[in-house]
């Protein structure tokens, strides 16, 4: 193993990996209708990593020190033959935790094959409990339901306990929180609450539309007992809380109020094959143009990732407003 560290001595633990900028949902905090409408130009498939590309960089990152591995995209269950590169993800040796991220659109249909593929777990974006709320966040009319009918299929597939990740834009959907911490207590899945964040240009982000973490936690403690859980391990960015009751556990990613850089563990390489070492980038290094001329990928990363000094969110929160334009989270998978 080649391990590297960054320059305020983080190592690289997890590798979030894009495989399509492609997506059937317009998000209003991701992907707004106004700017990805019908007429959006998407990535040509040869601009795309190939699966053969998508798990020798993999690799690369394994031999360095990644055990975490999240596919996400876009829309994941888009790529088609998405299932052969989970198990192509799934043989590499050192990747102890394979995961995929997804608006659960099309998991009904395919979490039986992600599961025999090797998959072990999912998280489904999830951000409310009502059809007018989450239909107009999601703006193409998917219903509620088959969201939650497919997070009840891939707990029976094995792919669970499923995250369940919800973000919170004030006057927006916070009536959702203690709707979706009732629902869920008590299923063996977690909700994951998400402060509202400045990724990308497109989503009209600002301050005063972020409802803090404590905020949420205070009000589902006041419905449902709560206390605090250590982290799972260290990087973890969620901060979980289980309920006093034993009906299972929350947790609250406060990128915005309390940012994680110090222990930020993260690379994230987007369906072009872009390294980026922030989600808040504005910009990365292409693996594929490494790739298709020939030069070792590893050294590339090696390079990247060893002059990484990225601590946007808390610079951002020390001056109590975004900088800069970073790349959007449809790119790279939030």
């Amino acid at each position: 193993m080649t391990a590297v560290n960054d320059l305020f001595d983080r190592p690289v633990r997890d590798l979030r990996i894009s495989v399509t900028d492609r997506c059937n949902f317009r998000c209003t905090y991701c992907m707004p209708k106004e700017v990805f409408g019908p007429d959006h130009e998407f990535l040509p498939r040869d601009q795309l990593l190939t699966f053969e590309e998508l798990v020798s960089v993999t690799g690369k990152f394994v031999e360095r020190g990644v055990n975490k591995v999240r596919i996400t995209g876009g829309e994941p269950l888009l790529r088609r033959g998405i299932e052969e590169l989970i198990a192509a993800l799934a043989a590499i040796d050192g990747v102890e935790d394979l995961t995929l991220t997804t608006n659960a659109s099309l998991l009904a249909r395919k979490a039986t094959r992600l599961a025999e593929a090797g998959l072990h777990r999912v998280t489904v974006s999830l951000d409310a409990m009502d059809d007018p709320t989450f239909q107009r966040m999601n703006d193409v009319g998917f219903p509620v339901a088959t969201v939650l009918e497919a997070i009840v299929i891939a707990g029976d597939e094995g792919l669970g306990p499923v995250k369940i990740n919800c973000v919170v834009q004030r006057g927006v959907n916070e009536h959702a929180v203690l709707e979706m911490a009732d629902y869920f207590r008590g299923t063996g899945h977690i909700v994951r609450f998400i402060e509202f964040m400045d990724v990308g240009n497109t989503n009209g982000w600002r301050l005063d539309d972020v409802v803090p973490a404590s905020d949420m936690i205070e009000l589902i403690n006041s419905a449902f007992p709560l206390e605090p859980v250590s982290p799972n391990y260290n990087g973890e960015v969620a901060n979980r809380f289980r309920y006093i009751d034993g009906q299972g556990e929350v947790g609250v990613i406060a990128s915005v109020t309390k940012p994680f850089c110090g222990s930020c563990t993260r690379a994230r390489v987007s369906a072009e094959g872009v390294l980026y070492t922030c989600l808040f980038a504005s910009s990365g290094t292409s693996l594929r143009d490494a790739i298709r001329s020939g030069v070792d990928v590893g050294e590339v990363i090696d390079e990247v990732w060893g002059k990484r000094d990225d601590r946007y969110s808390e610079v951002r929160s020390s001056q109590t407003s975004r900088i800069g334009t970073p790349i959007e989270m449809s790119y790279i998978g939030g």
